[in-house]
C-alpha cells in the first residue's frame, strides 16, 4: 500500500499516534490544495493585509477558527451525531452563510457599512467607494482596515463544510480513538495541518503586493480595495451558488474527473469552480482595477491646480 492510498483509505485498528499523524498530514493536503472553504477567504484577508506578516496572521486566525470546529466535528463523529452529514447535504446552507459573512466584511471595507447592495451600480450608477478617488489623494480615499478578527468567524463557519478529507477524519479516524476524551484530537491535528499550509499560503498572498514598485501608501490602498471587492463580490457569488444548490441539489453532484487521486484536485466541481472564480477571476480583476485606480488618483492629484 503506497503512502497516498494509506492516507486516503486508513486501515482499522490504528494506534492513537498513527491516527494523529495521518490526520495532520491530511490537514496539510487540505491546506495546500484549492479548497473553496479556505483559499478565497485566506486570499482576501491576506492580500488586504498587504504584507507577508499580515498574510501569515490572516492564515493563522482563519485556521484557528477552522481547527476549533474540526475538533468539534470529530467529537461528533465519535459519538455518532455527525451522520447528519450523510443524511442531509449542507453544502448549500454553508455556502450561503459563508457568502453572507464575506459580503458583510467586504461591504465594511469598501463602504464603512456592514452591508450594501449595489443596486445603484447595477442600474447604471457610478462605482461606490471610488467616486471620490479621482479628486482626492490616496491617503484621503483609503478603504477601511481589514477586520482580521472576522477570519476566526469565517473559519468556524467554513469548518461546517464537508468533503473527502472531513469524511476520513470524521467517519474513519475519529471512531478509532480510545475514548471520547481523545475524540477532538483527529480534528485538532487536521486543523493544525491545515493551519501550517494556510499560514504559508497567506504569506504568499500577503506578499504579492510587495513585488510592485509602489509606495507603502499605494500598496495599502490596493490591498484593502482588492480585499474588499473580493470579499464582497466573492461573497455574493458564494451566497448565490448556495441558494442554487438549496433549490437544485443535483447541481452539487456536477464533477468532471481530472484523473488525479488527491481530493480537491480529483475533479472540476462546484467547489473547484468557486475557487477559480473568486480567487482567479474576482481577485485578479479586483487587483488590476485597484492598481489602475491608484494610477488614476495619482494622475488627478498631479494635474490638480494648486490652491493659493
Amino acid at each position: 500500500m503506497d503512502i497516498l492510498s494509506l492516507l486516503l483509505n486508513p486501515p482499522n485498528n490504528l494506534f492513537l499516534w498513527e491516527i494523529l499523524v495521518i490526520s495532520f498530514i491530511l490537514g496539510i493536503l487540505h491546506g495546500i490544495t484549492p479548497d473553496e472553504h479556505t483559499w478565497p477567504i485566506t486570499f482576501s484577508y491576506a492580500i488586504g493585509s498587504y504584507s507577508t506578516k499580515g498574510g501569515m496572521k490572516a492564515g493563522f486566525l482563519f485556521s484557528l477558527g477552522f481547527t476549533l470546529q474540526r475538533a468539534f466535528l470529530t467529537f461528533l463523529g465519535f459519538i455518532g451525531l455527525a451522520y447528519i452529514y450523510r443524511t442531509y447535504n449542507l453544502d448549500g446552507p454553508v455556502y450561503m452563510v459563508v457568502g453572507i459573512v464575506m459580503a458583510i466584511a467586504g461591504s465594511y471595507v469598501l463602504r464603512g457599512k456592514y452591508f450594501h447592495l449595489p443596486f445603484d451600480k447595477l442600474l447604471g450608477g457610478k462605482a461606490h467607494h471610488t467616486e471620490n478617488a479621482t479628486r482626492l489623494s490616496p491617503k484621503e480615499v483609503h478603504p477601511k482596515e481589514i477586520p482580521l478578527k472576522m477570519t476566526i468567524v469565517h473559519g468556524l463557519i467554513a469548518g461546517f463544510g464537508f468533503g473527502a478529507y472531513a469524511t476520513i477524519i470524521t467517519f474513519v479516524l475519529a471512531p478509532q480513538v480510545p475514548s471520547v476524551i481523545y475524540s477532538p484530537l483527529p480534528g485538532l491535528m487536521f486543523g493544525l495541518g491545515t493551519m501550517v499550509m494556510q499560514i504559508i499560503i497567506g504569506a504568499v498572498f500577503g506578499s504579492l503586493l510587495r513585488k510592485m514598485k509602489m509606495s507603502d501608501e499605494d500598496i495599502k490602498y490596493i490591498g484593502k480595495s482588492t480585499a474588499g471587492r473580493t470579499l464582497y463580490y466573492g461573497g455574493l457569488a458564494f451566497a448565490f451558488i448556495g441558494l442554487l444548490i438549496i433549490l437544485l441539489p443535483s447541481i452539487d453532484n456536477f464533477a468532471l474527473s481530472t484523473g488525479v487521486s488527491i481530493p480537491n484536485l480529483n475533479a472540476i466541481d462546484i467547489g473547484f469552480l468557486l475557487v477559480i472564480f473568486v480567487v482567479g477571476i474576482i481577485g485578479a480583476w479586483s487587483l488590476i482595477k485597484s492598481y489602475y485606480e491608484i494610477k488614476n488618483i495619482k494622475n488627478q492629484v498631479k494635474n490638480r491646480p494648486e490652491i493659493t
